[in-house]
Parts: C-alpha cells; structure tokens; sequence
C-alpha cells in the first residue's frame, strides 16, 4: 500500500552543459535494458552485455529500470530540504564513531585537502541513512524522519528491481546460480549500507578555485558492489579509463541511471569484475554557479561475508582469476565489514592528509589518491 506523501518544497533541476563534446570528451558507456530481464533468453543478453561493460569500463548506465521520475524527484527533495538546514542542526548527525569509519548519519565537509597548494578543503557534505532491516536506530532530522515510511518504500523498490537484477546477471555471467550473488546481498541481513541510499551534496567553488582544481572529489573507488548514481544534470563526474588513463566524463542520460561496480565485486571476482577509480571534478563554467545535489544508492554484501576469490564459478577457473591481492599476498582476507570500515577510515585520517601516498588499508591492499 502506498505511504502518506507529505508536502515537500519543489526540486527544481538544472539546465543541461552546453559545452560541446570537444571540450568536454564524454566516456563511451554501454546501456543495459532492464525491460529485457523478464525472460530467460533476454537474461542471457544483459548478462553478456553487462559482463563485457563492468570488465571494460566498470561503468554503465541503466534503463527502464521501474522506479517512476516522480518517486526520483521527491527523494532530491528530500536531499534538498536536509540541505537546507542549518550546520548546527546538520551537526547532531555525526556519527560518534565518524574516526573510525562510521558513516551512518552526517558527514560534514571539510573533511580533506582538495587543493595541497593553498590547503583549500572539500565542500562535500553526505546524509548515509542506514538499512531499515531492524539492525539501526532510525534518528534523523526532521526533513527526513517525516519521510521516512516513503524512503523505506524507494530503497526497498531499488533493492528490488534494480540492484538483484544486476547481481542476478553477473551470476549468469560467471555461470553460477541465478540467485548466488542474491545471497550475499540480502536485504534483511546486516551489512554496514549508507542506506542503500544517500544524499550527497557538491557546494559550488568560486571560478578562481575551480581553475585550479583537479577535483572536487578527489579519485577513487567504491568499497561495496554496485554504485547506483541517478541522474541529476550538473556534470562533474570523470572515470579514468581503464586503458588509456584518461579522465572521461559521464554524461547524465535521461531516465536513465548509472552505476559503477565496486571493491567487493572486484575481490569476489579476482580481479575479473573491474573496480574504476572515478571523481567528481568542477562542473563546465556555465555549471559552476549551482551546486550539485546527489542521489546514490550503496549495495554491498552482508557483513560476515568473507571477500575471497569465488571458487565456484566456471568462467574465473577457466580465465584463471583464481586469486585477489589479499590471496596473493598470503594476508588475512577480509570480511565486507572490516574491509569498509578500514577503508572509510582511511578516508577520514589519510585520504589527502600528511599519508596521501600509496598505503596499505589492510594488509595486502595497498591503496591511494587518484588526481
């Protein structure tokens, strides 16, 4: 049954770049149809182009995936009316264990050094709601606890039918069980998830900043599986290009989302799976005057489940991605929880501080800042 809709301000988007495609190379980015799941032949041909996407470019955009523009545009102004709140309040959400990794709640900006020249730090603030699953305490403020019955609904519908069907095809892919990857990626089972869903938000750098600036978020990788990044029109997203090194843009598509696989799929894989390093760099100029308001959902496996290599899959045996970093160094594997707690605490006390080389997060992974 359909929750309350209480009454929200309006979100109102942007105008699109218009930067033309010399000046702004956009990446070349396959598209999955969800329309076609529904049958057994047209799982195998998502399967087969999903695979080749997320080996080539990690990156992809997904269409008709189910979820209406209407049940999109009141979660931006969900993220807007947050936004809206004054620092202090915003400020009651920090996460006690922020330090060491926690993410649920509030996570202010000025949290690294964009710019090592002049120390100019971040601008970048997120909201991470937690799984509504019975593990987490629900406290929020009151943009979202008065929303909270239509949040719930949106990510169990994300959940649902767009994150299972993603996992369903790479497990066809890899010649495993339909609902093998399902498995790791239950709803009802604790996993350490900003929600699923979180509301991240870019505030605008004057132009004289923005010249000199590589990124507003600096490259890097996501921790978990899938990333899911729907679609608002300032640009500002680059992936590196797995074979070039080139920063590429993503072009925001209508209707469409897009979604980067992860961390935990790469480790799970052997390497097969690509994890892309990808930013956020300053929007073209006629761009820069607003800020950027993100909607992103965040999958990951449950929190005991160990990041080895899957034995069981025909095709890792046969391509021989027998073996992640961590197996191949003969150091610990991690579980998904101590994996994204040592990576996002990284990210609090090195991310771009006096530790910005290379670093070991765990034994085994070395890693580092992407520019």
């Amino acid at each position: 049954m359909p929750v309350a809709v209480p009454t929200l301000g309006s979100f109102n988007y942007v105008a699109e770049t218009k930067a033309s495609a010399e000046k702004l190379p956009w990446a070349d980015l396959v598209t999955v149809d969800l329309s076609l799941y529904h049958t057994p032949k047209g799982r195998k041909q998502l399967a087969e182009t999903l695979i080749r996407a997320v080996r080539e470019k990690g990156f992809f955009y997904v269409k008709n995936f189910g979820v209406s523009q209407e049940a999109v545009n009141r979660q931006f102004a969900i993220g807007k009316a947050f936004y809206d709140l004054p620092l202090e309040e915003k400020m009651r959400y920090v996460p006690d264990n922020f330090m060491q990794g926690g993410f649920n709640g509030y996570m202010p900006a000025g949290r690294i050094v964009v710019d090592p020249n002049t120390g100019l730090k971040d601008k970048v603030e997120v909201y991470n709601i937690p799984k509504f699953n019975g593990d987490f305490t629900h406290s929020h403020p009151a943009p979202v606890s008065r929303n909270l019955a239509e949040i719930e609904e949106f990510v169990r519908t994300v959940q649902t039918k767009i994150v299972e069907p993603l996992l369903t095809l790479v497990a066809i892919a890899l010649e495993l069980p339909e609902d093998y990857l399902r498995k790791l990626h239950q709803y009802e089972v604790k996993s350490e998830d900003h929600i699923r869903h979180a509301y991240m938000k870019c505030s605008k750098h004057p132009t004289r900043d923005n010249e000199r600036l590589a990124a507003w978020v600096p490259g890097h990788t996501d921790l978990g599986s899938f990333t899911l990044l729907f679609r608002q029109p300032v640009a500002g997203l680059q992936i590196s290009d797995p074979v070039t090194d080139e920063w590429k843009w993503v072009k925001p598509q209508d209707a469409m989302l897009t979604v980067n696989t992860c961390d935990a799929l790469q480790l799970l894989t052997g390497g097969y799976v690509r994890s892309t390093i990808h930013r956020v760099h300053p929007p073209p100029r006629d761009q820069q005057h607003v800020d950027r308001l993100g909607l992103l959902y965040f999958s990951r496996p449950h929190n005991d489940v160990k990041l080895a290599t899957i034995q069981d899959s025909p095709v890792l045996l046969r391509e021989g991605y027998t073996k992640n970093p961590f197996e191949a160094s003969g150091n610990p594997v991690p579980t998904m929880e101590e994996w994204t707690f040592a990576k996002q605490k990284w990210q609090r006390t090195g991310y771009l501080g006096p530790e910005r080389a290379s670093k070991e997060v765990l034994p085994g992974f070395p890693e580092k800042v992407y520019t």
